[in-house]
Formats: C-alpha cells, structure tokens, sequence
C-alpha cells in the first residue's frame, strides 16, 4: 500500500512503477488516516508514515516524504513543505508564502527537491529499504505551467529551460527526485 493520499503523489508512483509491484492502493481507499509527522528528517517522517500504515493495514507499505528546500531560507519549506502555509493549506497558498517569504531576492534562487521513500515489509521491519534523491533548480518570481502540484509552478530546472509544472507528466518522471529515489528503490528490491 502506499502511505498517502495526496492523488499526485499516487499518479507519480505508479507511472513510475507500472505492474514491477502488483497492485497500489492508497491508505485513504483502505480508511487509514495519516500517521502524524513527527519527525526531524524526511527519513524520520518517511519511516512514521510507513511503519504505521503497515500497522494499519497488515500489508507491506511504501512511504514517500518529499519536499522543497530553498538555501535562501535556510532549508525551509523542508519538512513542511505540505504544510508551509498552515495545516490546511493548499498548494497556491504554500506557492504564495513562499514567493513572500523571497521576496526581495534575486534570482537566482537556487533549490532542490528532496524525496525519500521507504518500504517496510511489516510495521517492525528491522531492515527498511529507504531510497533518497534530490532534483536541483531555481525558484522563480512567478509561477509558470499548469502541470504536476506542489512547488511544480514554481520550480524551475535550467537544464530542462522549464519548470516542472510545464513538463509533460513523462518528461517529469525521468528527471524528478521521486523518480530517482523510486529507481534507487526498484535496484535494492528483489522482488520488484
């Protein structure tokens, strides 16, 4: 099962995966809530969320805690990229605080995405596979594209001369940090 909700996550994960890993279901289609993400790390967060959708659901889970990190801020949004803006937010609120939140420095305005993905075969897994990536790029002073979500509109990769929210959803799956990390994942998971 896949420790998430979020339906862009999902559509990522499994074009990602296609059928390497049988059938995906999210912990919102079993009527799991979200574990609470009381970690420091993106590994502690990522470790939580899939510990306990394992405990839930009696099936192995595939947690992924992803976000923005911006070196003008300090790291932040970080952890709480979901969250910037409030618990409730939505994307064009976290995109909104964080264009406040740089206003005033010019581009460029060097960031990356970070994704780590963790697969516990059952809640007390002693040896969790977690898989990590980072896609770099620059946040822009306005968004651009109607793709992807999240920071998408606003993040954009120099080498691609676009943002992710204007990529293709295939262009996208070679070049993110999701992608990266899933593929690291696939290499040190037998089974798949």
């Amino acid at each position: 099962m896949l420790a998430s909700s979020n339906q862009g996550k999902l559509r990522e994960f499994k074009a990602l995966l296609g059928n390497r890993v049988g059938d995906l279901v999210t912990q919102d289609a079993l009527g799991i809530v979200g574990a609470d993400e009381t970690g420091m790390s993106f590994v502690e967060n990522a470790l939580l969320k899939a510990r306990y959708a394992s405990q839930q659901s009696g099936l192995a889970a595939l947690a992924d805690d992803s976000g923005l990190v911006v070196d003008a801020l300090y790291g932040a949004p970080g952890i709480y990229s979901a969250r910037y803006a409030g618990p409730d937010a939505k994307d064009e609120d976290n995109n909104a605080k964080l264009l406040r939140e740089l206003d005033g420095i010019p581009a460029p305005r060097p960031a990356y995405y970070v994704a780590v993905i963790v697969l516990v075969k059952y809640p007390q897994d002693p040896m969790p596979l977690i898989a990590q990536a980072q896609w770099h790029g620059e946040i822009l002073l306005r968004a651009r594209g109607q793709g992807g979500f999240g920071y998408d509109p606003l993040f954009y990769v120099p080498e691609a001369g676009m943002t992710a929210a204007e990529m293709s959803p295939e262009h996208k799956n070679l070049l993110s940090h999701r992608a990266k990390a899933l593929a690291q994942l696939l290499v040190a998971w037998p089974s798949a």
